[in-house]
């Protein structure tokens, strides 16, 4: 069995400003595109047997900036659906609804935990086979893969809470001595090469 990559897209402006953004199909800011041509150094002569992606444009944008050569979007790969409470952020919503938290009491006219666990199972489940012919890389959301982290190794839907994961990171899910686990998270893109002392001179 071998091993998933979980790409996250890059900066939107909604997610700059940690505006939960589900089905709102926002593209990359100028930020978020460089953030996912950085990831591919990273990528570069890695190959997998299939690149999966989020149908939504941040998703989809990411993989080809990043040099990934995208098979297929799957819908299970969308990022939480928040219903009432997209494009809110978090203190906006426990302004009204205090110690509110989306891993504990989902969204309303959205998804609960179970259905998004429910959800991402589902994707795990069709993604077995393929583990048997070589590595997968998904390209997604930063909730929806968190929990899918957390599905992996056994735990429920709310510990994904505990999972920090940023724009335009990789995370590596695998196997140790037969059991599930994750062997990376939330690792940001390769810095560039340092500037020679020349060029650094050149600027003072």
């Amino acid at each position: 069995m071998s091993e998933i990559l979980l790409v996250r897209h890059g900066e939107t402006t909604w997610s700059a400003s940690r505006r939960h953004t589900s089905h709102t199909d926002l593209p990359l800011t100028p930020d978020g595109e460089r953030q996912a041509r950085a990831l591919g150094p990273a990528l570069a002569g890695r190959r997998f047997v299939a690149v999966l992606t989020s149908p939504r444009l941040r998703a989809l944008r990411t993989a080809q900036l990043a040099g990934l050569a995208v098979t297929g979007t799957d819908d299970d790969l969308a990022e939480w659906r928040y219903g009432d409470y997209e494009g809110r952020t978090t203190a906006e919503i426990q302004n009204e609804h205090p110690g509110w938290s989306v891993w504990t009491d989902g969204c309303p006219g959205g998804e609960s935990p179970s259905e998004i666990g429910e959800r991402l199972d589902r994707l795990l489940a069709k993604l077995h086979p393929l583990l048997d012919r070589g590595p997968v890389a998904l390209v997604g959301h930063a909730h929806s893969l968190r929990v899918l982290g957390a599905r992996w190794i056994g735990l429920p839907p709310s510990a994904g809470g505990l999972f920090r994961l940023d724009t335009a990171t990789l995370s590596l899910l695998g196997h140790e001595h037969g059991r599930r686990v994750i062997l990376r998270w939330n690792q940001p893109p390769p810095a560039p090469p340092e500037q020679s002392t020349a060029d650094s001179t050149a600027r003072h």
